[in-house]
């Protein structure tokens, strides 16, 4: 196992901002995880846990302690359940799916990261989220130094969440996931853009993840090299959910036909690309260095030079600005690493 000391992580994210770690090791087996860990223990570090970077913000200053960039990779089918590696990327294993002809995670397609980082985030888009296909995830549990299988139900997986980023942050280590997946089965046609893209057709898997490739290339939510706007941890902010009360005062006060989706409950998830465009955001605002895509509201974006301040300041006008309006705190989707 190789330990590099001040290493660059702003080339392993997505949005390419940050100063450097302490030490940076890559983590390719299980084994390399534990004699991170004692490392760690031994010099007195912490530790931040990095997977394909596409969902993380590093401050300026860096990370002073041990990054372990999880980093094996392997998939395992054994009929219609399959299991990956947390470093396998996460684009790769949905192509694979798909041309085994499984069903399950075709509208996940285009999602920068690795398998690992999906279930912390209960990655989720175009109708569709990972937690549907779960069923098991080995881990590293940091607090007794043990491995561990849960269950998709131990995981307590809600809109954009799990017990990873929130309860139990930093105890369990994602080493692989277990999936179950249907071999011939429907893709799930539940999102207005796919409704409308197939018009009344169904598709196979195959072609779902060719029209979801599309509609997220049409919005740079795709690694494109070509597209200025690829600098950018995707979604910057989760979609709030509020209660019908709150819900009424502000389709009331706007006097239009605002966008919403039945949430948990009763209460309503609002587009927080709607909340942020009415509060004076468009697509291409700018703010020095930092920016929002052109083509998509959500993703803030590093327009050539921008360094984490200047997203975070970017960030903090936008939430005062949907706060001052609508009453709403947009909560952020990336971890924020290091003194920000």
């Amino acid at each position: 196992m190789k330990i590099r000391e001040n290493a660059l992580l702003a080339p392993l994210t997505t949005l390419e901002v940050g100063g450097p770690a302490k030490f940076l090791v890559e983590a390719t087996t299980e084994d390399d995880v534990v004699e991170s860990f004692e490392f760690a223990r031994s010099h007195g570090l912490a530790v931040f846990v990095l997977g394909g970077g596409s969902n993380v913000l590093i401050s300026d200053h860096g990370f002073e302690g041990l990054v372990i960039k999880i980093a094996h990779s392997s998939i395992e089918a054994g009929g219609d359940f399959i299991t990956a590696a947390a470093g396998e990327d996460w684009d790769a294993f949905v192509d694979h799916t798909v041309g085994m002809h499984l069903a399950g995670v075709e509208c996940l397609s285009g999602i920068p990261g690795t398998v690992g980082g999906t279930p912390v985030q209960n990655v989720g888009a175009y109708g569709q989220e990972v937690s549907e296909t779960i069923v098991s995830i080995r881990c590293f549990d940091r607090t007794n130094g043990k491995f561990v299988d849960l269950s998709n139900e131990q995981c307590g997986f809600t809109y954009r969440s799990s017990i990873f980023n929130s309860t139990m942050r930093d105890r369990y280590v994602v080493l692989s996931v277990t999936f179950l997946l249907i071999k011939g089965g429907k893709p799930k046609i539940a999102y207005k853009d796919l409704i409308e893209f197939f018009d009344g057709r169904e598709p196979t898997v195959a072609e779902t993840r060719a029209a979801v490739l599309s509609i997220r290339r049409s919005k740079s939510m795709v690694i494109d090299r070509a597209d200025p706007n690829r600098r950018s941890a995707g979604s910057f902010f989760k979609n709030p959910i509020v209660n019908k009360e709150k819900f009424d005062q502000i389709r009331e006060a706007f006097n239009e036909n605002v966008p919403h989706f039945p949430a948990r409950a009763t209460n309503i998830k609002i587009p927080a690309a709607w909340l942020i465009e009415r509060s004076g955001f468009q697509k291409g605002y700018s703010m020095g260095n930092a920016g929002i895509s052109t083509n998509h509201t959500l993703a803030i974006v590093n327009r050539g030079g921008a360094t984490a301040k200047d997203i975070i300041n970017l960030k903090n006008a936008i939430q005062n600005a949907v706060s001052e309006k609508f009453g709403i705190e947009l909560v952020p989707e990336p971890i924020f690493v290091g003194d920000l």
